[in-house]
C-alpha cells in the first residue's frame, strides 16, 4: 500500500522537474514561446535580469545552430495585405522603401487580409520557417534580412547599374 503512493509521488515530482511550460504559461508569464530562443535567455543575466532566466529557459525553444551562428536561407518570401498597411506602418514603410532592393533573393507577395509574416526557404524552394513580423519595425526588418538572408554574388555588374 505505501509502494504506489511513493511511486506516484516521485512520478509525479519528475514530471514537474522535466516539464516544460505551455505556451499560455509563458504568455501569462509575458513570454512568446514561439518566438523565444534559449540563447536570448542566457544573455538575460548580462542584463541584470537573473530572476527571469528560469522562466525564460522552461518557455525558450533550442537554437536551431548549436554552434551559435543562426540559419541563413537562400529565398525569403514576405507576405503581406496591402489592405493591412494602416494597421502595420513599419511593413508599409519597408516596402515601399528601396530595402527590398538590396536583397535580390526576397520577394515581396501580397495575399488578401494577411498578417505580415515572412517564409524562409531553402534552394529548391521549400518553406523551412516562417515567421510572424507585425511586431518588427523597419530597421529590424532589414536587419533580419541582413542576417537571415543569404548573400547575393552579382557577377553582371552592367545588371547592378541598370537605368
Amino acid at each position: 500500500m505505501r509502494f504506489p503512493t511513493v511511486f506516484c509521488l516521485l512520478l509525479s515530482i519528475v514530471s514537474v522537474v522535466f516539464a516544460e511550460f505551455s505556451a499560455e504559461d509563458c504568455r501569462e508569464l509575458g513570454l512568446i514561446k514561439s518566438q523565444l530562443f534559449c540563447s536570448s535567455c542566457n544573455s538575460l543575466s548580462d542584463y541584470g535580469l537573473v530572476e527571469l532566466k528560469e522562466h525564460c529557459l522552461e518557455c525558450c525553444q533550442k537554437d536551431t545552430a548549436s554552434d551559435g551562428k543562426l540559419k541563413v536561407y537562400p529565398k525569403a518570401v514576405l507576405e503581406v495585405c496591402t489592405c493591412k498597411f494602416g494597421a502595420y506602418p513599419q511593413i508599409q514603410a519597408f516596402i515601399k522603401s528601396d530595402r527590398p532592393a538590396k536583397f535580390p533573393n526576397l520577394s515581396i507577395k501580397y495575399v488578401r487580409g494577411l498578417d505580415p509574416i515572412v517564409k524562409l526557404m531553402d534552394e529548391g524552394g521549400n518553406v523551412k520557417e516562417t515567421l510572424s513580423i507585425n511586431k518588427w519595425n523597419t530597421d529590424t526588418v532589414q536587419e533580419f534580412f541582413e542576417t537571415r538572408l543569404a548573400k547575393v554574388e552579382d557577377d553582371d555588374y552592367l545588371q547592378t547599374n541598370r537605368v
